[in-house]
């Protein structure tokens, strides 16, 4: 199935269907236009914009600011290793292995 059959889908499922004149104007397409990685990632407030997030620690609440480009990267396969530990891949594989590993997934 394709991205515009899966779009279409979750807007039935949504209670919200398209109608025939939203798929002549090309509404759908739009949609997956403007919620692609390509778009997403370019978006200004996704380059310079942060949050404020506070993290349990054994002292209390610790205060974190997080920017907003941390949650998008190159999108390469295999790229983590330029951001992660040899340790926390292990460590990523071990869980992937213990959740998933009874339905045939092989790392």
């Amino acid at each position: 199935m394709d991205t515009m059959q899966h779009v279409k889908r979750l807007a039935e499922f949504m209670g919200h269907p398209f109608s025939l004149e939203e798929e002549r104007q090309g509404v759908v397409q739009e949609i997956i236009n403007l919620c692609s990685f390509q778009n997403l990632s370019n978006l200004e407030v996704n380059k310079s914009g942060a949050y404020h997030v506070h993290i349990a620690s054994q002292t209390g609440q610790t205060p974190l600011l997080v920017n907003n480009s941390a949650f998008f990267r190159r999108g390469e396969v295999r790229d983590s290793k330029n951001h992660l530990t040899v340790e926390m891949l292990e460590h990523l594989d071990k869980i992937t292995e213990e959740k998933l590993g009874s339905f045939g997934l092989k790392l």
